[in-house]
């Protein structure tokens, strides 16, 4: 239920593909993957979390791709072609 409460505040199901190096190994890239619900295009969690990141986790951070979705569109409704009964 909380999900849906923030679906109608209008947050969208962000994802974020984080690629960093490897704390002992610069040269080798890692990927994560982050995905909560924030809202666009500030997307204040995400940089909460980055901001974690950079001071809590030792892997240095090359890259972050960003994608949304609005999970909650008007196309997602739509009339009832038939109502009847079935016996």
């Amino acid at each position: 239920m909380a999900d849906l409460t923030k679906q109608l505040q209008d947050y969208r199901l962000t994802t974020a593909k984080i690629i960093y190096h490897l704390p002992d190994y610069q040269e080798i890239l890692q990927e994560f993957i982050w995905q909560d619900y924030d809202i666009a295009p500030k997307f204040p969690h995400l940089h909460n979390f980055l901001d974690f990141w950079t001071r809590e986790i030792e892997g240095k951070l090359h890259s972050v791709y960003v994608a949304k979705r609005k999970i909650i569109t008007s196309s997602d409704y739509r009339n009832a072609d038939w109502m009847g009964t079935l016996q």
